[in-house]
């Protein structure tokens, strides 16, 4: 259901880690966006005291009696929190290896239940070797440690290789710039309540993601958390699992959401239509078709007349492409957004009759030229995994968002004092005067400079 809650207002100023816009512009173009950006006294840089050694764990062995107060609990799940420092990647690549027995009895599915009084024997599998090759790509890094590393992923940038996109990624940037553990992505294809899409990778076993704990789409520009260790790893893994993680987006829709501000709770699964596209599907939860998501939004300023608007979403979940299923379900799809129906054309239709006759032009080949959906993750927030202190980071939009940002919002501004110039000159009509049709022109200019200062 679409459900309406109170979203309380987003203050950083006890943030010790963050990141400063490199100039002035970024205020200009988003100063309703200027409380994400405003920098502290703290270094960026500066490495945590405490530091710990990096264990390769390979060969190592767990025999225990399992001990659970009730119910029965996932045995990988349960491996991974009696084992400190091992990221439940590996627990399950080690059950697929038949390194692990229940009973006596060795078990290779990793949703495998356990239950009170059980015999578990596991021993951890050695590192696999990286597939991904380092290469020398330009990095945004916005903050690093011996542990942990955050980067403003540029749009267009692939996180990680995959079939179709073997190099040119961050991963392969980022073992250019340091060494990363080697860690196995696990397989989110078992019925996994606990995982999240972004996080839970389903492709390939063999695949080696090393140091990514989650992703950003290919077209999404904005910060990522990369874990320099296993221990760190498994520490972030478990963070995105319980939800802790803060993540603060910002977008450009395609209309206006309304009401200005709730909560979208409805489940997202697989569209049945296009194998390649989430959809939130409402009621689907209970039939097994999708997956709970939860998503608050707000509405930080209305463009162009109502016919675009800059959005705050903060997850509760991280489902695939989350943020883009539930605007499309809203009705207001992120724009240039293709896939889930952000379109140039419905773009265009919306903000042309909004804009002044000066900037339709310049409008039209914005637009036509915004290849990605206009979506960056502007805050993320966590707990430091051996260190223990809350850190949050910030990093303005790239410069295609901020320049179709402040087309719109000035061309809405000249918009609206062209019609109130209209509207003096009525008013120096008397009423009289007017007939049907100036009435009806002069209550839709009122209207829509009404929703113009909304």
């Amino acid at each position: 259901m679409l459900s309406i809650s109170p979203v309380p207002s987003f203050s950083i100023t006890s943030v010790k880690y963050l990141r400063s816009p490199s100039s002035s512009s970024f205020i200009s173009v988003f100063p309703k966006l200027s409380r994400f950006v405003t920098a502290t006294s703290a270094t960026p840089n500066s490495t945590p005291e405490t530091t710990t050694t990096r264990v390769n764990n390979a060969g190592l062995k767990l025999d225990e009696t399992v001990s659970v107060s009730k119910g029965k609990i996932r045995l990988d799940s349960w491996i991974s929190s009696r084992v400190d420092g091992v990221s439940r990647a590996r627990v399950q690549s080690s059950i697929r290896q038949g390194l692990v027995s229940v009973n006596g009895h060795v078990i290779d599915k990793v949703s495998h239940n356990v239950k009170a009084g059980d015999e578990v024997h596991c021993t951890i599998s050695k590192l696999q070797p990286l597939r991904a090759e380092p290469e020398d790509i330009p990095l945004d890094i916005v903050y690093e440690d011996q542990h942990v590393l955050v980067v403003n992923k540029p749009p267009h940038m692939v996180v990680h290789p995959a079939p179709g996109n073997p190099n040119g990624t961050l991963v392969n940037g980022i073992l250019h710039h340091c060494s990363l553990p080697c860690v196995a992505a696990y397989s989110n294809q078992e019925d996994d309540d606990d995982s999240d899409d972004e996080e839970a990778f389903s492709d390939d076993e063999g695949m080696i993601r090393p140091g990514i704990v989650h992703r950003l789409d290919k077209g999404t520009s904005g910060l990522l958390v990369v874990a320099k260790d296993e221990h760190s790893h498994a520490h972030l893994a478990e963070q995105f699992k319980l939800h802790t993680i803060e993540r603060v987006y910002i977008s450009l829709t395609t209309g206006v959401p309304s009401p200005s501000q709730g909560r979208i709770d409805v489940p997202i699964g697989r569209d049945s239509n296009n194998r390649i596209r989430m959809a939130a599907i409402p009621g689907s939860l209970s039939r097994g078709r999708a997956r709970h998501a939860a998503s608050r939004y707000k509405v930080v300023e209305t463009l162009a007349g109502g016919g675009s608007a800059l959005v705050e979403w903060r997850l509760e979940t991280g489902r695939t492409h989350q943020i883009r299923a539930h605007a499309k379900y809203m009705g207001v799809p992120l724009l240039g957004d293709e896939v889930y129906g952000g379109t140039k054309s419905m773009a265009l239709s919306l903000l042309q009759r909004r804009v002044s006759r000066s900037d339709q032009e310049e409008i039209i080949e914005l637009v036509s030229r915004m290849d990605r959906p206009c979506l960056h993750a502007i805050v993320l927030g966590f707990e430091h995994p051996c260190t223990g202190e809350i850190i949050k980071f910030s990093c303005p939009p790239p410069p295609d968002l901020a320049e179709i940002v402040g087309l719109l919002r000035r061309s809405g501004r000249e918009m609206v004092t062209t019609k109130l110039c209209v509207i003096f000159y009525f008013n120096l009509i008397p009423r009289a005067k007017w007939n049907n049709l100036s009435i009806l022109v002069y209550k839709l200019i009122v209207s829509d400079i009404d929703s113009a200062v909304a």
